[in-house]
């Protein structure tokens, strides 16, 4: 059975602030959500783990949507 993809939630998040000076497990986060330089923004799906990546690193990051 095929199954009907429904248009998934997106949610675009932006890096605000500079990693320097951050904790490793904080800068390694800031990556995995794709984040490079600072106004980087990347497209991401609106899952509870995405979500919990962006609460860590609330006060480095501006999210939309």
């Amino acid at each position: 059975m095929a199954e009907i993809s429904v248009a998934e939630k997106k949610i675009k998040v932006t890096l605000v602030k500079s990693i320097i000076g951050t904790k490793q497990d904080h800068r390694a986060t800031v990556r995995g959500l794709g984040l490079r330089r600072i106004n980087h923004t990347s497209l991401l799906q609106d899952t509870p783990a995405v979500r919990g990546m962006i609460k860590k690193v609330a006060y480095l990051v501006k999210c939309e949507g």
